[in-house]
């Protein structure tokens, strides 16, 4: 759910020219640790705890039922940071070269891919509880195809939901789908006035490809095109970012508060807001997330006091995305198991919260790092010159003279 920062290579700002933003890390560990008490809460709801003499049960539902949107400002913050590289790296959208931006995106989802699918095919394999794929319809090897073929989400859709292990997926097959065609859609849009239309035509389609799906719970939920359209409202909140490198202090205060509110109006209020807005409730949630991300592009933090903790768990946000599901089923097979009270279920979450944390801090560690470190190295250095011309052949073929 991130992208890593960049190498060297032409016309490709080094990788200490691109530093991490505290902030953005900030958000995408809210968001993170919002998917995994969504996860958890489904099983031990927090609202049947001791929490409820002391906190209203909405605002716990809404802890634990926000993972869905959670997801969806991850796929903001994915298409800005993406872009938002990407103009640093090459200084324009249509100046992309394509096998470096493949190459990148590659060395940091594929590994870890490759290794759940691995782990988890073995698991079904030992027909191991919570992760056998038994439901009528659906079978190990199209599980496998779905989930590298970018297609999970669809073969949910259509056949009901698989495993949580392998469920995660769905939104990876969004990403990465629209990924392939986006390097391409720059090349040959050529222009910010050309490209900016269709990703705001794509954006504002959001309340209408939502809502056009109510018929199929499942494949509304995880369609294509209302994630890109999100991945879109990053792409354009990239463009912006770099048209005003630099906002006022009164202005970025407003644009955070303003976001902040918007997101948390959303999340909060949902159910107050959902007869009035409908569908477009999603839009409101993204673009404000959004304005936070500008915001915080123009002010970056670089330290925050008492929050490193969380700005961890951004950092980590893929490997924990991936990984979490085996601790929230190993934890709440132990609650079952010993019979615990409900009421004091809380304490379950406290267990497997730093679990989470641990387990894609090892991942990270041991798989995704060297892993990554190692692909970009390979791949990178063996880019030759005929391949660096690939996108000037492209873009000459629709102008020969721009192709200079």
């Amino acid at each position: 759910m991130r992208e890593a920062n960049g190498v060297s290579g032409n016309a490709v700002i080094p990788s200490a020219g691109i530093a991490r933003n505290t902030g953005i890390d900030l958000l995408r560990g809210l968001a993170i640790v919002l998917v995994i008490l969504n996860h958890i809460g489904i099983r031990i709801p927090l609202k049947k705890m001791l929490l409820a003499d002391v906190l209203p049960r909405s605002f716990l539902s809404n802890l634990n039922y926000n993972g869905y949107e959670a997801v969806f400002v991850f796929f903001v913050i994915s298409g800005f940071l993406i872009a938002g590289n990407a103009l640093r790296r090459w200084g324009d959208l249509a100046r992309i070269d394509i096998k470096t931006f493949y190459a990148l995106r590659f060395s940091r989802i594929v590994p870890c891919l490759l290794l759940l699918v691995v782990v988890l095919s073995v698991l079904h394999a030992l027909g191991v509880q919570d992760y056998v794929i038994d439901r009528p319809g659906q079978s190990l090897p199209r599980a496998i195809l779905a989930a590298l073929g970018l297609h999970l989400n669809w073969y949910e859709g259509m056949t009901g939901y698989l495993p949580g292990n392998w469920d995660v997926l769905w939104s990876l097959s969004i990403e990465e789908a629209f990924y392939i065609g986006f390097p391409i859609v720059c090349l040959l849009t050529r222009r910010v006035w050309i490209l900016a239309p269709l990703l705001v035509l794509l954006a504002v389609s959001m309340p209408w490809t939502h809502g056009a799906l109510t018929g199929n719970e499942i494949w509304q939920e995880k369609a294509y095109l209302p994630g890109m359209s999100a991945i879109a409202i990053g792409i354009i909140g990239a463009l912006l970012a770099k048209r005003w490198p630099v906002l006022p202090t009164a202005l970025t205060r407003s644009l955070i508060i303003v976001g902040s509110l918007g997101m948390l109006a959303e999340m909060f209020g949902g159910r107050l807001l959902w007869p009035l807005m409908g569908d477009s409730i999603l839009l409101q949630l993204t673009v404000s997330a959004m304005l936070v991300l500008i915001a915080l592009q123009a002010r970056p933090v670089s330290t925050l006091r008492g929050f490193g903790w969380l700005a961890s768990w951004g950092r980590l946000s893929y490997e924990i995305y991936l990984s979490h599901m085996f601790v929230v089923y190993a934890v709440v097979r132990v609650y079952r198991a010993t019979g615990s009270d409900i009421r004091w279920g809380f304490l379950w979450y406290l267990l497997a919260l730093p679990l989470c944390w641990l387990l894609g801090k090892a991942v990270a560690k041991f798989v995704s790092m060297p892993c990554e470190r190692a692909l970009r190295a390979r791949m990178l250095t063996s880019i030759k010159p005929r391949m660096r011309k690939f996108a000037s052949i492209i873009r000459s073929e629709i102008n020969p003279s721009d192709s200079g």
